[in-house]
């Protein structure tokens, strides 16, 4: 946890009470009208509301935009996106389950990280089948990997792609100008073809920027190489494709934390563990200068509550080193206990269509995984005016069309957070360096039950 583990856990704490309170408020009526997850039916005169709940930091899932469009031209069935909370692992997961078991709580679409696809797939009774309502006819809108994600273990389609991950490194322009370094992207790319080239760059920059650590912290970086690696030994990471937990036998996770090891004790870090209330203060008072950056990052790091509008133009793209990745992506599913079904199908349908992802590509930059999407000139030629006008169009477009899925079990999401919490507590020190990685062992496969 960053900071202590202790505060960690307040923090946790406090963000699901929060988020509970958030799922009161949202299947409640502010006006006397019932929202799609009430019990009560909805009186002829009055709209369908359609709550979908999603998670993460900045712009998250991108939909506002296309929200807007869908409202305006559907006063039948109205849209409400509740965005929960920044954290998928450690609060908004593990909540979600609980609702699933239940059978209240939950939204009537739910966005899902690449993280929980194992356990969602595992537990068909949790989900409306799309494929009722006509969506079956889309397994060409993705790539096979994608559309297979989304079918649950005896064959029901329950799930649809948002986005893909793809990969690049995201860096303060006017900081690298002020330690000397270049600030155009494809000189600063050329500077770190590899991580121990980029390691060498950290150094050159403290050395002239006192003030400002290289890297954010431990954890953005050691998920960027953990994809990497995992990609060169049979792409996988925590799990096998047994299922089995492979923590302590997989070296792309040896490989991979000895990189988080290494960056912390040169001192290159800020210290801050990724989507806590410290990095994204950290992030807007310029208190580092790299991260990983999938394209979904991008939403996060331009969002108000991170690089905020003072940011724009201060941050850019480059080429991250070791060659691309995939890190993230996420699906939207319709709950079983959603009280209307046809209307929430037709919501996710058009949300993972290719003119919404379009438009949340635009908004928030999240890139999609709808291919006709992908191919739409514009995502192809499209610039990122917050970070200096980047092809990011061209830039992630490439990442996705090559990209290796990573297989991630039933418990991924799990063992992802008690990993983490391990490669954030030897930067943050309170977990000392020689006990780091038994210790993470030990917890992944407590997690792993």
């Amino acid at each position: 946890m960053t900071g202590n583990s202790r505060r960690g856990r307040k923090l946790a704490i406090a963000a699901a009470s929060a988020l509970a309170l958030s799922v009161v408020t949202a299947c409640s009526s502010d006006d006397g009208k019932d929202n799609a997850s009430d019990s009560t039916s909805t009186a002829a005169s009055e709209p369908v509301t359609i709550v979908v709940q999603t998670f993460g930091g900045g712009k998250n899932f991108g939909y506002k935009e296309a929200i807007d469009e869908w409202n305006a031209e559907h006063p039948d069935i109205q849209i409400k996106n509740d965005n929960l909370t920044d954290q998928f692992e450690q609060v908004y997961w593990p909540q979600m389950i609980q609702w699933l078991q239940t059978g209240t709580g939950a939204g009537d679409v739910v966005g899902i990280d690449e993280g929980g696809m194992g356990l969602a797939k595992a537990h068909p009774e949790w989900w409306a089948d799309l494929g009722e309502f006509g969506l079956s006819g889309r397994k060409a809108d993705f790539p096979g990997w994608k559309w297979e994600n989304g079918v649950t273990a005896d064959g029901k389609l329950f799930g649809l792609g948002t986005d893909v991950g793809g990969m690049s490194l995201c860096y303060r322009k006017d900081l690298f100008e002020k330690a000397g370094l270049p600030g155009d992207r494809d000189e600063v790319g050329r500077l770190w073809p590899t991580w121990d080239d980029f390691v060498k760059v950290g150094h050159q920059f403290q050395e002239k920027v006192k003030d400002t650590k290289f890297v954010d912290g431990t954890n953005t970086l050691y998920n960027v190489v953990l994809v990497q690696e995992g990609a060169k030994n049979g792409n996988v990471t925590y799990f096998g494709k047994d299922n089995k937990l492979i923590v302590d036998s997989n070296p792309a996770v040896k490989a991979s934390y000895d990189f988080a090891e290494k960056i912390s004790k040169e001192g290159l870090t800020a210290k801050l563990r990724n989507f806590t209330e410290e990095w994204f203060t950290g992030m807007k008072k310029g208190q580092f200068a790299t991260l990983g950056c999938p394209s979904w990052m991008l939403g996060v790091v331009s969002g108000d509550n991170a690089g905020g509008p003072e940011g724009k133009g201060k941050w850019d793209v480059a080429a991250v080193p070791g060659g691309g990745g995939n890190w993230g992506g996420s699906w939207l599913a319709v709950p079983k206990q959603s009280k209307h079904p046809k209307e929430a199908a037709q919501v996710l349908d058009y949300l993972t269509g290719k003119d919404a992802q379009v438009s949340v590509f635009g908004y928030a930059g999240n890139m999609p995984s709808n291919t006709q999407a992908q191919q739409d000139p514009a995502v192809q030629s499209a610039k990122n005016e917050y970070f200096n006008d980047a092809p990011v169009g061209d830039i992630f477009a490439k990442s996705a069309a090559s990209l290796q899925p990573i297989f991630l079990g039933v418990k991924h999401a799990q063992v992802k957070n008690a990993v983490e919490s391990v490669v954030s507590a030897i930067d943050d020190g309170s977990v000392a360096y020689a006990d780091g990685w038994k210790r993470l062992v030990d917890d992944a496969v407590k997690a792993a039950g």
